[in-house]
């Protein structure tokens, strides 16, 4: 049938011919032998449980070397709010608790050129000439740091506020270096100062908080309000190749292009509330890393991505003299103060934006758990993601494409700068350290994958390898989920051989990989282990008999059940109910079980009655864990029923083991009671009645009669006790309302069993 031919088929019969070619394919019996299984590891989410060093992990799977990253020097320092190097390659660290300004050269030797009296430098630029400009907080000051040489014999300067400083008696504070001076260069008389920029003519912009004002201080010193938004702070600056300045706020999330007159334009409106870093490229295109989440219906919608009027519930409010942005501090970390710090506190994970040189803006990466304080573009043009609170470093290379390059031995990645050679410094808070990123990967780096569990006894076979360049494989196992509790030593595998992994059978296993640098780039996409489960016997919890309901097979085909798991994984069956009915006539089977080995059971049900010690079989053959027959099958009297689970489906013939378990006795009778001698008779104003009630099995419950039609009504036999199979009925009744006693009467007796079986006769008295 070609496709124009379908186009004009009824929808009602192209339903049918799709049931039924279902129903063709699933006539022949299926059986998923498990046997040899594998546990494959190729994933971004599967591999990042495991613990990379000096790998980096793909987000479209696999490993690879990550750049080379090597610590450069440790500052007494807890916070690094924000770095910053010049020409000469050195970088400028500033600090919180304590408040300093770090110069640490190439080679790692660090001095201290700059001591506020503020509690934390929040900020800092190298200007012309290695002019440091530096704001700090709380109360908000620019500060001037210049570095002029004394000749010798020159005595110190008496309004350098660094230069009478003594040297240091803690050994592990760096020395001061007194050729430094610092004076005030500009106040804005605001809380908070967040960002510093220079543009190419020397003018200073700063980016200040509680009334989200940007100032401009020329050259001369000369500042003045160069743009203010309505948002309370402006986070983050950067510079266009036209002069204009990039800003991002905190509150609305806003991305604003403000022209060298002042003119801004809003160019996005982030779904996120704060906009943590920023990033140009060479093409014009800006990158915008927005953190919180805000109030619903003030962001933009994506391109080629959901509307974001759907994004979550809105911030917690925060005043402009507190925003809600600190950041958490570790129980060992001495608190500092309140102090706010750009996406600290935030949740709802981040997002990375890029806005198109057209203004057409789009969310490139997303992380539901990182929040991004730092965005740069290594010297391949590769945009870099600096985050907390779990120190990664993050490869963007394109929408959702993206490398987890490395995991920092601090909380919180917090900026980058330029380092020589074509590398990048990378700073950290807790603890406040300087690294170099880059530009070359690791020489060596190793993967250990998390630990599998193959949920019972296993031994372990051949390891499936695939993957480029010089890498090493090795493998391990034990019987503890904690592989330092005495796990056997690591293995090299031999992959030029099909040979086995050699590690000892047992319940975990686990393997690493050892990436070496070489002229072909080294990969790992993929490791398979395969191991064969021992097999164990299936277990049965419990069988339950139930009268008077009735299962609905799951399957529909013989030996297809749709608790099977099809994809014959190790990952378990995936478990249907089974829908009952009620049905007085039917008696019902259910059972629960289970395998070790997650291997597929087949089920018998066998019946025995009391006395026999023959087991007979009612049904074999059965996938699902209930089964239900007509009750009068089996003659009126007590049975047991017992459940027969089977692996054989799953392993080769003389390798299939067996679990049975019985059910509680119960009894079955489909008999009615009889009446007998039932006999009427007209006494006065009465009727006199008499019957036996009998029944071959069980006793009897409850007996009612009916005079003329009238309602049944409840009688008890002789004895009043109804708990014996023969009993007997003698009662007077009388007749029907308005009727005469020596008129025609006909009564109905009723008598029900214990299983609710009903026995009937009528008597008809005739008239006078």
């Amino acid at each position: 049938m070609t496709l124009q031919s379908l186009r004009r088929v009824p929808l009602s019969i192209l339903v049918g011919l799709l049931l039924s070619t279902l129903a063709i394919s699933t006539v022949a019996p299926v059986a998923f032998a498990d046997g040899t299984r594998t546990w494959e590891q190729s994933k971004f989410e599967d591999l990042t449980k495991g613990t990379a060093t000096g790998v980096a992990i793909r987000s479209s799977g696999g490993l690879e070397l990550a750049p080379s990253f090597k610590l450069l020097y440790a500052t007494p320092s807890t916070y690094i709010w924000a770095v910053a190097s010049d020409e000469a390659g050195n970088v400028y660290a500033a600090t919180g608790s304590p408040a300093r300004v770090y110069r640490i050269t190439p080679d790692g030797q660090a001095t201290i050129i700059f001591e506020p009296q503020e509690l934390q430098v929040q900020t800092l630029e190298v200007g012309p000439g290695g002019v440091i400009y530096a704001a700090t907080a709380p109360d908000g000051k620019v500060y001037k740091i210049e570095h002029k040489p004394r000749e010798k014999g020159d005595a110190p300067k008496a309004d350098s506020k660094t230069s009478e400083k003594e040297a240091p008696k803690d050994p592990a504070k760096p020395a001061l270096d007194r050729s430094w001076s610092s004076s005030e260069y500009f106040a804005p008389g605001t809380k908070y100062i967040w960002d510093l920029v220079l543009d190419k003519t020397g003018n200073l912009y700063v980016a200040t908080g509680d009334h989200g004002e940007i100032y401009k201080v020329t050259p001369k010193g000369e500042h003045s309000v160069f743009f203010k938004s309505d948002d309370t702070h402006i986070r983050v600056l950067t510079l266009d190749a036209q002069g204009n300045v990039i800003a991002g706020t905190d509150g609305s999330g806003l991305v604003y292009r403000i022209s060298p007159a002042g003119e801004g334009f809003v160019l996005y409106s982030a779904p996120k509330k704060e906009i943590t870093a920023l990033a140009l490229d060479r093409e014009g295109n800006i990158y915008a890393a927005g953190v919180g989440e805000k109030r619903v219906g003030t962001g933009t919608p994506l391109a080629g991505g959901p509307s974001m009027l759907t994004m979550g519930a809105s911030a917690p409010s925060t005043s402009p003299q507190t925003p809600g942005m600190t950041l958490t501090l570790t129980p060992s970390t001495p608190q500092v103060g309140p102090f706010p710090f750009p996406g600290g506190g935030a949740s709802g994970g981040s997002d990375v934006y890029r806005i198109a040189p057209d203004g057409s803006p789009s969310r490139i990466w997303t992380s539901h758990e990182d929040i991004v304080y730092a965005l740069a573009f290594d010297s391949h043009g590769k945009l870099l993601a600096g985050t907390g609170n779990r120190g990664h470093v993050f490869a963007i290379d394109a929408q959702d494409e993206f490398s987890d390059l490395l995991k920092a031995p601090a909380s919180q990645i917090t900026g980058f700068a330029k380092a020589p050679g074509g590398g990048l410094y990378a700073a950290s808070s807790n603890l406040g350290k300087i690294f170099v990123l880059g530009p070359g990967p690791q020489s060596e780096g190793s993967y250990e994958s998390d630990v599998f569990d193959a949920k019972v006894f296993s031994r372990w076979g051949r390891a499936e390898f695939r993957g480029t360049g010089n890498v090493d494989l090795l493998a391990r196992s034990g019987n503890v989920d904690n592989p330092d509790r005495n796990w056997s030593p690591w293995k090299q595998v031999n992959l030029s051989k099909e040979s086995g992994m050699g590690v000892p059978p047992a319940r975990y296993a686990q393997w690493k990989a050892v990436l070496h640098a070489g002229s072909a780039r080294p990969t790992v996409d993929t490791v398979t282990l395969n191991y064969l489960p021992k097999n164990v016997v299936p277990e049965i919890e419990d069988v339950s008999v139930q009268m008077g309901v009735r299962y609905q097979p799951l399957q529909k085909s013989a030996g297809l059940s749709l608790s099977t798991d099809l994809s014959g994984s190790s990952g378990g069956h995936f478990e249907s109910p089974v829908p009952s009915t009620r049905d007085r006539d039917a008696i019902g089977v259910k059972w629960n079980a289970h395998d070790e080995n997650d291997d597929q059971l087949l089920y018998s049900v066998y019946y025995r009655g009391d006395g026999e010690t023959r087991w007979l079989l009612l049904k074999d053959n059965l996938t699902d864990k209930a089964y239900s027959f007509d009750a009068s099958l089996l003659p009126d009297g007590g049975y047991t029923v017992k459940v027969v689970a089977s692996d054989a489906a799953s392993h080769s013939p003389g390798e299939a083991l067996t679990a049975a378990k019985e059910s509680r006795r119960f009894e079955v009778d489909t008999t009615p009671p009889r009446v007998e001698n039932l006999a009427a008779s007209v006494e006065g104003t009465q009727i006199h009645v008499r019957f036996r009630a009998e029944d071959g099995f069980s006793t009897i419950k409850r007996a009612e009669y009916s005079v003329d039609a009238g309602d049944w009504k409840y009688v008890e036999p002789m004895g009043q006790l109804s708990d014996a199979k023969i009993e007997d009925y003698d009662f007077l009744a009388a007749p029907g309302a308005g009727n005469d006693p020596a008129s025609e009467h006909v009564v109905v007796v009723r008598v029900y069993d214990k299983y609710e079986n009903m026995g009937a006769a009528k008597a008809l008295l005739k008239g006078k």
